[in-house]
């Protein structure tokens, strides 16, 4: 339009023409800025917040905008993952649980596992995808596990920050990704990041990993450049969304002093990593070497409303129900040795048999009857290792009886299944072998003897044939097993 008016006015002036191109200039570059820069527009002016913690005694050195709530992004897997360590914890759910991932958790947009719909995967994988990896579709499938719905989930969410003293959270799902009214603030995360760090401090270390296997893929940690280039950083989580920009809440430890920052609104992660250093470094700088440790105190829960809330405790024997005794019939001895056919009998050989009968009880027919069925529902006995035939008119000594019974049949011998991390797990697997091998195990103790490197799963109270029983059809199951004699 402009070059027209040029071209229909040969009056102007070389000024005129001159300003003419300066102005199409200026919209030729405004144009350029808006197509190179307009995606990321929103991250650019994402609101800054942060705050810095001395993690030992919960005291602020440093504040900006602390209590404005924004969006977490997926700082908000930190809930999520302490939630499951939560739900470990009390039994509702295990590491080795398979979960069978939904339609919904399989759809979660990247970052993530590349899960596929009805596909089993174990908790622990997921936990690692969503500690490290940052995988949007494992926290879903978390969520869903645990509580049902990931609607569900994100109720648990916002009562357990409640119940951390997050006043100003509101979860709507497991992954961060935004969502209207999906909000925390810098304070309330760096409360999170203190519980997680001392509530579960088994589990932490899974932030400072910089890679796992997550049986799908090995994953890498989204903070390993900070976690590489800061002297005793060992955590916890980043996060990005448009409308979030880079957050990040890290921690670090110094000579026993450990400090938490956290940012939110970010341009880059380049820039956030950099300014969370000056943030680790004004905390380290302020923080005293003499403070006390004074643990956050772990929450009361209660019975949470909505959770399965399945506890699993441990039974201490696997006792066999005793056989209903047999109701002896009060027949005249007489009645029944006639109702034997073919059998004449006289009043002194009645009196010679009840006195040879000193040791055996007579039984009615009734009685033998019953006694055969009951014997046909229970288990045979266990078959010796060794088998020796012995006349029957042979009286061994006392002593040799003694000695038999001393070294293959007292039952002080037990057997060992495997060490185990923790002694729910060593529990759960004494009771699934229990109940696998009930005709060889049958009122066996079961033991968990706890060690340095681990629990130790045991049954004891066997004899030595069934110790060796025992072991071989476990080892036959490709199952661990060795026996522990009574020295």
């Amino acid at each position: 339009m402009f070059i027209s008016k040029v071209r229909e006015n040969p009056a102007n002036n070389k000024n005129e023409v001159v300003d003419v191109q300066n102005r199409l200039s200026l919209y030729l570059l405004i144009i350029v800025l808006t197509l190179i820069f307009g995606p990321w527009s929103s991250a650019v002016s994402a609101p800054y917040a942060a705050v810095v913690m001395d993690a030992r005694t919960g005291e602020i050195y440093h504040s900006r905008n602390a209590d404005t709530r924004l969006h977490p992004a997926s700082l908000t897997k930190m809930m999520t993952l302490y939630i499951a360590f939560q739900a470990i914890d009390r039994n509702e759910i295990s590491l080795d649980t398979y979960v069978t991932v939904s339609a919904n958790a399989a759809a979660e947009p990247a970052s993530k596992l590349w899960l596929k719909k009805g596909q089993r995967i174990k908790l622990r994988y997921l936990i690692r995808a969503a500690s490290i990896k940052s995988a949007n579709d494992a926290a879903t499938a978390i969520g869903e596990a645990i509580s049902g719905t990931e609607a569900a989930f994100g109720k648990r969410m916002t009562r357990t920050a409640r119940a951390l003293g997050m006043d100003r959270t509101t979860f709507k799902n497991a992954h961060g990704l935004t969502r209207s009214g999906h909000l925390s603030t810098a304070r309330d995360m760096t409360i999170l990041g203190r519980h997680m760090i001392y509530d579960y401090p088994q589990y932490y270390n899974l932030f400072s990993r910089r890679s796992a296997n997550a049986r799908v893929a090995t994953v890498r940690n989204t903070n390993r450049r900070l976690l590489n280039s800061y002297r005793g950083a060992d955590g916890i989580k980043t996060g990005y969304t448009r409308a979030a920009g880079s957050n990040l809440v890290a921690s670090a430890e110094r000579g026993g002093e450990r400090i938490i920052a956290t940012m939110f609104g970010g341009t880059s992660s380049a820039a956030r990593n950099a300014r969370v250093v000056k943030l680790l470094d004004m905390g380290f700088a302020r923080a005293p070497s003499t403070a006390k440790l004074q643990k956050p105190t772990l929450p009361n829960y209660g019975s949470e409303p909505g959770s399965s809330n399945r506890r699993i405790t441990a039974v201490l024997k696997s006792i066999r129900p005793e056989i209903r005794p047999v109701k002896k019939a009060a027949a005249p001895i007489e009645l029944i040795l006639t109702q034997i056919p073919d059998v004449k009998t006289k009043p002194d050989d009645i009196l010679k048999a009840l006195k040879a009968a000193t040791s055996n009880p007579i039984e009615t027919q009734g009685e033998v009857l019953a006694t055969q069925n009951i014997t046909k529902e229970t288990f045979p006995r266990v078959r010796p290792a060794k088998l020796s035939f012995v006349s029957t008119n042979i009286k061994r000594s006392q002593a040799s009886l003694d000695t038999e019974i001393s070294t293959s049949g007292s039952q002080t011998w037990a057997i060992s299944i495997g060490k185990f991390n923790t002694r729910y797990q060593a529990e759960r697997v004494l009771v699934r072998t229990a109940l696998s091998e009930t005709s060889v195990l049958s009122g066996a103790n079961r033991i968990v003897k706890a060690r340095a490197s681990g629990y130790d799963a045991m049954f004891s109270g066997l004899t030595r044939d069934s110790a060796d029983l025992a072991c071989r059809r476990l080892k036959a199951q490709e199952l661990t097993c060795h026996t522990i004699s009574p020295s």
